[in-house]
């Protein structure tokens, strides 16, 4: 069977937390940090590339564009922090360079900026070190670093000096204001500006010398040559009131901004309203962010003056605006918020008009928080998503576009989408609300009183679905909404939900450690495998719905067939968080907590054999297979919706068995329908008033146009007349001249010839000398040109002999010092592996002894065993007395009531003599009984002492009990105590039962018929748990009892034996 596996196609979202997550690479195409990739995204086609992240690292910190936009810096976070440069220019993003920090432990890099060459590469590293380190990237040298600040000043921007100057950058941050130039292989500061009680977020060159930084309270500030001597203010000049401002407006769209001159002293004067998050240089002023959701464009009018142009919102304006860049020919404008979301303007169009300005989603909107609800339908190319962020999301995954989406005031937790894609189900953290999918809306049209629904689950009929309130799941009825059926038997809050294909069977798992299969009609379980200790967090069926997968938190892959475990994928160091089965059977597809997607084969191996994905940067949430087997979708905690292609290791799609039809049907409200209908009405009237005005205006064009045409017609015929009767006077005036020349014209010619003749041989003789003069000239310039060029050749030679051997001295030097850190790799890990060794054998020889003293338990518990088999034996032979005395008595019970109506009259009145008599006697007794009182006393006091000396040895008996069940837990433990359990109320009865023969033989052939009728090893057990009873006094008999018990099993063969076996020790039968 060949590899199954998935290939990123398209991803929806924004990486949060990357510094300059945002760069044009041309006109249409932008690249952006997505999941645990950079996206190469081009806007009009809607086709993406990816250029995975490393594998081990803990998350992308900065991006950085050449000034050529062919190659992209990418800083990610590690134990030991890397930058790769990428070719962009190549197909996949070919890797260039893999930068480090050299000797220095730098776990990861802040932010990175290119030269304008874009030959050298800056870094700024974090906290502790706060290098700033310089390459030649090509050369993968480092070529300087300097520490630029300490730990309570960190650095928010490292940047490039002008393009004129790659050997001078700069380097803000909070209270940090400093120029650096690279000179004689060092890194030296230039000036020192006094902005300690600053912080400056953001900084760009707009000049040679002059530097614009924007800070935290909204101020720009300008430096010239290191020092901060001016600031831009946002605000109208001081002193003019509002018709003085709005006459100024109207007079011109633009407003001067006043530039003031900054004392050294007194850069913090002055608190505006906002922060200054983002800025960017062009060719025409700068732009920046001023405020949230705001971007403001300035342009220069003059050396030291710049003014606002126009200012550019975003819709939501509760934004922060993290990034700003522009097209390489500054056409289109972009911007990146902290909320994740993409944002567009294109400035050509965006200065003809005069209207408030509003910027566009580059792409989709997106998700801004964790998605915790992913669903797809069977009849629509529809996906359907819930977050954190209170949105729920419709997606076209063959479109790549959002269909639909609706904020709401809560959040959502679980989303299910009908088969038809018309309806959706969302759980709310206040209700679970079935929604209507309109063409541009989603509208509730029912609530059921479900808060915190964290899963729900449409089934495929579409006829049913399920929701989840805790541990218990709720089953409806999609046509009357009507609460069918409860299950209950988590202990734990249920994760996840799935239907069979039948709808016929639903299969749940729980943070209690159970997978449950139930049957949707009766409501009864199943099936039932349960782990302690384990929390699974997702299960499905299999391709063919006959076994169920589950994973959780113990990191292994279980099939369960019939409550067993059939088979297991061994534990990784990285927990599954999500699975999805593909409908061919061929892969199973399963999410980590590390954001990554596995390719298992199906069925599942023995090994830890799977392919690899990196493609979230958090836990995959939920994961889901089209029903074609054409995609793979998964969501995660980072806010990312990644679409996947499933291929085969051909790069070619898999067949699906199934033919999908999509529908085009959408849900339209009759209020929308009759809007539009009046609408379209509206616009068919003002359609005919236009056409009846365009009419008569083009009437009115038409008479204007007859007349002038009339006129220019007029025109034209006088000017005709004019120009026949010129014409006649020249032609007139012509023939005259004709007649002229004709007399002087073979004169002339023939003057001409001879003159011509004459030319042509003084040319001849010309020109014969100058081609003998240009051939002498020729060979003697092709002679000096040759000797010249024969020189520059062969100096030309020596150089590049002597480049070619300096490249590979350096080829050398770099392969040596490869050499040389991967032997010093390989001898850590060779001594790492070394004292692992050492450890393992010495655990080796723990676990030897551990193993022989289990083996000598094994070996008590056997001996164990034997002695309760003995006892099985013993037991059994008193079931066989009792088996014969059963029948003993039931001869006796048939002859007694034979005679037993015979002798009713003759006993009655011998009775009542006996009686009296016997009341007599009685008295009698009774005197004398009296008398015997006090003795009697003392004996009871002395069987209470025994008998509490018996209760000891009971309770003795019971801790052995107690320890036998906790070393014999393999012997069904649970199944003895049960039947102790039901032997000892069985006994109990037929105790209350002793004055009542009959009863008492009906209850003791229940007892034989319960416990005497199975295998022998049924009766073994009954015979050591009656014992049991008895040695620890759980049934306790009083005298008068006992007396009649005596009485009663001494007229039956084998009483003896009974009470000797039962109670050796309790009670004295003699």
């Amino acid at each position: 069977m060949s590899t199954v596996l998935s290939q990123p196609h398209f991803i929806f979202g924004l990486r949060k937390g990357v510094k300059n997550n945002l760069c044009f690479v041309d006109e249409q195409t932008v690249v952006f940090p997505s999941g645990n990739s950079c996206v190469i995204h081009n806007t009009v086609k809607r086709w993406q590339r990816f250029i995975p992240g490393l594998e081990g690292s803990l998350g992308l910190r900065a991006l950085a564009l050449s000034p050529n936009q062919r190659y992209l810096a990418v800083s990610e976070k590690a134990e030991e922090a890397s930058i790769t440069v990428f070719d962009l220019h190549q197909e996949h993003g070919m890797k260039k360079k893999v930068l480090t920090a050299g000797d220095f432990l730098v776990q990861e890099f802040l932010c990175m900026a290119f030269s304008p060459d874009s030959k050298y590469l800056i870094g700024q590293s974090g906290a502790p070190e706060w290098l700033l380190i310089f390459w030649s990237w090509e050369k993968n040298k480092v070529l300087a670093t300097v520490k630029t600040t300490n730990s309570n000043n960190p650095i928010s921007q490292v940047s490039h000096f002008s393009p004129h100057n790659n050997m001078q950058v700069c380097v803000s941050g909070k209270g940090v204001f400093k120029l650096f130039r690279y000179s004689e292989g060092n890194l030296k500061q230039n000036s020192i500006a006094k902005v300690e009680s600053i912080n400056i977020l953001c900084h760009t060159w707009v000049s040679e010398g002059r530097v614009i930084a924007g800070t935290d309270t909204g101020r720009l500030l300008v430096s010239e040559s290191g020092d901060v001597r001016r600031e831009i203010k946002m605000s109208s000049e001081p002193g003019q009131d509002s018709t003085q401002l709005a006459r100024n407006a109207f007079g011109s769209l633009h407003r001067n901004l006043e530039v003031r001159r900054i004392k050294a002293g007194n850069v913090t004067e002055g608190v505006a309203k906002c922060c200054v998050t983002a800025i960017l240089s062009y060719s025409k002023g700068f732009v920046c962010s001023s405020g949230p959701g705001t971007v403001s464009l300035f342009e220069q009018i003059e050396l030291d003056v710049y003014r606002k142009s126009r200012e550019i919102q975003v819709n939501v304006p509760c934004q922060e605006i993290d990034t700003i860049c522009m097209s390489p020919a500054e056409e289109t404008l972009a911007v990146s918020t902290d909320r994740g979301q993409l944002y567009s303007i294109n400035l050509s169009s965006a200065e003809m008009k005069r209207e408030q300005l509003h910027f566009d989603f580059l792409s989709q909107p997106f998700h801004s928080d964790s998605i915790t609800g992913l669903s797809i339908c069977i009849r629509k190319p529809f996906m359907a998503t819930s977050s954190l962020d209170c949105s729920v999301r419709i997606w076209n995954y063959e479109m790549k576009e959002v269909e639909l989406y609706k904020e709401f005031q809560q959040e959502a937790f679980s989303v299910a989408l009908h088969p038809t894609g018309l309806f959706v189900l969302v759980g709310f953290s206040d209700k679970l609300r079935l929604m209507n999918l309109f063409i541009n809306d989603i509208s509730t049209f029912k609530e059921f009183e479900l808060p915190g629904c964290r899963e729900c689950a449409f089934s495929h009929g579409g006829h049913r679905f399920a929701a989840v309130d805790g541990s218990v799941i709720h089953i409806y009825s999609f046509t009357s909404f009507e609460n069918i059926l409860n299950l209950n038997g988590h202990f734990g809050k249920v994760r996840n939900v799935e239907w069979s294909f039948d709808d016929s069977r639903l299969v749940s798992c729980g943070t209690d450690g159970a997978v449950y299969e139930w049957n949707t009609h009766t409501g009864k379980l199943e099936c039932e495998t349960v782990l302690q200790g384990c929390s699974y967090s997702g299960a499905t069926f299999s391709w063919d719905y006959k076994t169920v997968l589950a994973v959780g938190s113990d990191l292994i892959l279980r099939e369960i067939q019939d409550c067993q475990v059939l088979r297991e994928v061994p534990a990784d160091v990285v927990a599954h968080t999500a699975l999805a089965v593909s409908q061919s059977g061929r892969v199973v597809f399963t999410g980590t907590s590390g954001g990554t997607v596995r390719a298992v084969k199906y069925p599942l191996p023995d090994q830890k054999e799977w392919i690899t994905q990196q493609a979230h940067c958090g836990p995959v949430t939920k994961m889901v297979i089209t029903y074609d087997d054409q995609f793979l979708l998964t969501a995660s905690e980072d806010g990312c919706l990644l679409i996947s292609k499933i291929i085969d290791e051909k790069g070619q799609s898999l067949r699906s068995n199934r033919q999908i039809v999509h529908t085009e049907e959408i849900l339209v409200t009759k209020a929308d329908l009759e809007e539009r209908a009046h609408n379209l009405l509206e616009l068919k009237m003002h359609l005919k008033e236009l056409h009846m005005e365009n009419e008569y205006q083009l009437r009115l064009k038409e008479m204007n146009y007859k007349e002038e045409l009339q006129q220019v017609s007029n025109k034209f015929m006088e000017e005709i007349k004019s120009l026949k009767r010129t014409q006649q006077v020249l032609s007139a005036e012509i023939e005259r001249c004709e007649e002229e020349t004709q007399q002087n014209s073979l004169t002339m010619e023939h003057k001409k010839y001879d003159d011509l003749l004459q030319k042509q041989k003084e040319m001849q003789e010309e020109y014969e000398t100058r081609l003998t003069h240009a051939e002498q000239d020729r060979i003697q310039s092709l002679a000096e040109v040759t000797q010249i060029y024969e020189a520059e050749l062969q100096e030309e030679a020596g150089r590049r002999i002597r480049e070619y051997e300096e490249t590979i001295r350096q080829a050398a030097e770099e392969e040596h010092q490869k050499i040389d850190t991967m032997k010093d790799k390989y001898e850590k890990k060779l001594q790492s592996e070394k004292e692992a060794f050492t450890r393992l054998k010495g655990n080796s020889g723990n676990m030897t002894q551990k193993i022989r003293s289990l083996q000598r338990q094994i070996d008590d518990h056997l001996d164990d065993m034997i002695s309760m088999k003995k006892e099985r034996q013993t037991l059994t032979g008193f079931i066989r007395t009792l088996e014969t005395d059963i029948g003993v008595l039931k001869r006796q019970v048939s002859r007694y009531r034979k005679t037993n109506q015979e002798k009713v009259s003759e006993d009655l009145h011998s009775m009542n003599q006996d009686l009296h008599k016997l009341k007599v006697i009685l008295e009698f007794k009774l005197k004398d009984m009296k008398k015997q009182i006090r003795p009697q006393q003392e004996d009871i006091n002395k069987k209470a002492e025994r008998i509490e000396k018996v209760r000891e040895r009971a309770q003795k008996i019971l801790d052995w009990l107690q320890f036998l069940r906790l070393t014999t837990s393999f012997v069904q433990v649970q199944d003895l105590t049960t039947l102790l359990e039901r032997v000892r109320s069985d006994l109990q009865v037929c105790v209350s039962l002793i004055q009542d023969p009959r009863k008492l033989k009906d209850n003791i052939l229940m007892i034989y018929s319960r416990y005497a009728s199975g295998t022998e090893s049924v009766r073994a057990d009954c015979r050591v748990l009656v014992r049991c009873m008895l040695l620890t006094g759980s049934v306790r008999l009083d005298d008068p009892a006992r007396d009649k018990l005596m009485f009663f099993f001494s007229r039956q063969r084998g009483s003896l034996q009974l009470m000797r076996v039962c109670a050796p020790n309790v009670v004295n039968w003699r």
